[in-house]
């Protein structure tokens, strides 16, 4: 498995405290968790280590994961980006519901940096895939769960 994983730069830098956090402070504590439980004695009925053994897989098995993510990530930093107006990954597109004339703005990130409160949508989403490639005063139709849904795209910034 070559592939590489868009990321953000402030994506990455999400990813990078994580796995600090989880190396340096994490993997200590259940360190410790596991040599106070197996302090107690019999290991066999000890709830306290079997919980502790399990954290502590769950922490390394996620230390593994964010590494891989992290060496396979091609970092994009929006300010860097020139798709000369074009709504590619890591910009931000300011939109208006045709329907409504509500206005919203989305930034295009990648799976592990979105977060729909704050208005970061996964690169697969439906409203990012139709909006890729597109520019500034184009209209997409977006499937969303309650049906087809029109946007104008309003502007793309890279920020």
């Amino acid at each position: 498995m070559n592939t590489t994983v868009p990321l953000t730069k402030y994506g990455a830098e999400l990813l990078k405290e994580e796995l600090h956090q989880l190396k340096t402070k994490e993997r200590r504590s259940v360190i410790d968790a596991i040599a106070e439980a197996r302090s107690h004695g019999d290991l066999s009925e000890n709830a306290e280590y079997d919980a502790a053994k399990e954290r502590q897989a769950f922490i390394e098995g996620r230390i593994a994961e964010l590494e891989g993510k992290l060496s396979a990530a091609q970092i994009i930093d929006p300010a860097t980006l020139d798709a000369e107006g074009r709504v590619v990954f890591a910009s931000t597109v300011d939109l208006e519901d045709l329907e409504s004339g509500q206005k919203v703005s989305y930034q295009i990130v990648g799976i592990d940096e979105a977060d729909i409160k704050l208005n970061k949508v996964s690169v697969t989403s439906p409203i990012a895939r139709a909006l890729i490639g597109k520019y500034a005063g184009d209209v997409v139709e977006v499937q969303a769960p309650s049906g087809p849904r029109e946007y104008e795209i309003l502007e793309v910034r890279y920020v």
